[in-house]
């Protein structure tokens, strides 16, 4: 889906074949949004043509670069498709980011156009911002590789990585999604919490749900009560979308009413702990789905039913094997762009830095953990993973990351009436002696990624625990 080098960069062929065909396909009067009120694919077609002609009278054309700092909006979507059709490359940044952020990721991508918020007339808390935007020029460069969409790592433990996949690759994910049972049918609603910046919000919920007709539905804000609100609000069956942080606004809501429509719940980004699987379930009656996922690759397994908790199903069209306690994903190409380690990828294969097992019998794949969760103890080999996962299945433990920091140092935030004595007694009760965390610090709130995801930075969490954050 790639031409050659063209004297002003990659020319993409993102425009208007895979956009058109894949994307916005479909009578004009399906609804495939929910934006403060319903909205259809001709409205949706002149949003992405009006953004279209702005984005080019700015000087945007084919093998251009793009960049996006939209908070999720009908603007962020019809920018994103707009850019595509166009044939430009589309750079993701989070609108979360500090001013200092964006300027240090702008000067790494160096993009022609950016497109950033005006003004914002909604609340900071809505999940589907009213923002008016600006398309400002810059002395940047074409794209300079042939992908479609470049993304930064969550950042969860360093530094972000910048990762680049193909309209090809894009479109063989979409593809994969529509093969994995469970998934939300056309004619369904996706309630999306997840981020549409980055990956399980991006194809999992916006470019799946434009292709399949499945409506996409953010709630109107970032509440519990919200959430059940947009579930109810129509009769179809509808799955909530997001990762493990946001289980907590659903278990904040005491007595949830009875909804026939909600479907599913499938979350992504870390593990789920079992003990907050089962009070889910158990308040909700419905499956807690499981996925599992990197920027580099998008979906790479589930479990949607909730039937092989912890392992999961490889998603159809990849491979995943064990190498030496680590998972490699098949991919075919490296998907990082620039400076990067050079033994990530390698022969078709990822290094996913995830260990784990795959089930010889069954194909089923279990994640254990960050690769570097194995230490020694006094010559004692200790599971980091286990030790955390013991930790916050603790009462009062809202969640926990444990690392090695010289000793095995645990980090947790704690509801009352639990306290650090407590813990300290619970994991007397269950953990032996020498994997116990010889350090455990208390903090008011856990240091977390913009996409809700628990940092595990030693010098963040360092920092926190010493008050700085």
């Amino acid at each position: 889906m790639t031409k050659g080098l063209a004297s002003s960069g990659f020319e993409l062929v993102t425009s208007p074949e895979w956009v058109d065909e894949i994307l916005l396909r479909g009578a004009d009067d399906d609804i495939c949004l929910y934006s403060g009120g319903p909205v259809d694919r001709g409205a949706l077609r002149r949003m992405v043509a009006d953004a279209q002609a702005r984005l080019a009278a700015a000087g945007l054309g084919p093998g251009g670069s793009l960049a996006l700092r939209l908070p999720p909006s009908t603007a962020y979507v019809a920018n994103l498709l707009a850019g595509w059709r166009l044939g430009a490359q589309v750079s993701l940044l989070d609108h979360r980011l500090t001013a200092y952020e964006v300027e240090l990721a702008l000067g790494r991508l160096a993009p022609q156009v950016v497109v950033e918020p005006g003004r914002v007339t909604s609340s900071p808390l809505s999940a589907f911002a009213e923002v008016e935007e600006t398309v400002t020029a810059r002395s940047g460069r074409p794209a300079g590789t042939p992908h479609a969409v470049i993304q930064f790592s969550s950042g969860s433990t360093g530094p972000s990585k910048v990762i680049g996949r193909t309209a090809a690759d894009l479109v063989a994910e979409i593809e994969r999604y529509t093969r994995i049972d469970g998934v939300p049918l056309p004619g369904e609603r996706i309630v999306v919490l997840a981020s549409m910046v980055h990956v399980l919000g991006l194809v999992g919920a916006l470019l799946y749900g434009l292709h399949a007709g499945v409506q996409i539905r953010p709630p109107d804000r970032l509440t519990g009560d919200s959430v059940l609100d947009a579930v109810a609000a129509e009769p179809t069956p509808a799955t909530v979308l997001g990762v493990p942080f946001h289980i907590g606004l659903l278990a904040s809501v005491v007595e949830p009413p009875s909804l026939p429509q909600l479907k599913r719940m499938t979350t992504g980004g870390e593990p789920v702990p079992a003990a907050t699987a089962a009070a889910f379930t158990g308040k909700y009656g419905v499956p807690l789905g499981n996925m599992w996922g990197m920027t580099e690759v998008g979906v790479i397994a589930t479990d949607l039913f909730g039937e092989h908790r912890p392992a999961l199903t490889p998603a159809p069209g990849l491979s995943v094997v064990e190498r030496d306690g680590e998972l490699l994903v098949s991919r075919p190409e490296s998907p990082y762009v620039g400076l990067s380690d050079p033994d990530r990828w390698a022969d078709g294969w990822l290094r996913t830095r995830d260990a784990g097992a795959v089930d010889p019998d069954t194909g089923l794949v279990t994640v254990k953990g960050r690769l570097d969760s194995q230490v020694s103890v006094g010559g004692l080999k200790v599971d980091l993973t286990e030790v955390e996962a013991t930790v916050a299945g603790l009462p009062g433990v809202v969640a926990a990351v444990v690392l090695h920091d010289d000793v095995i140092t645990a980090y947790a935030q704690l509801d009352a009436p639990a306290t650090a004595a407590s813990v300290q007694a619970g994991l007397a009760e269950r953990l032996a002696a020498y994997k116990r965390p010889r350090r455990l610090h208390v903090l008011d709130a856990m240091p977390r990624t913009i996409t809700g995801k628990l940092v595990r930075d030693r010098s963040v969490l360092r920092q926190a625990a010493s008050g700085g954050m």
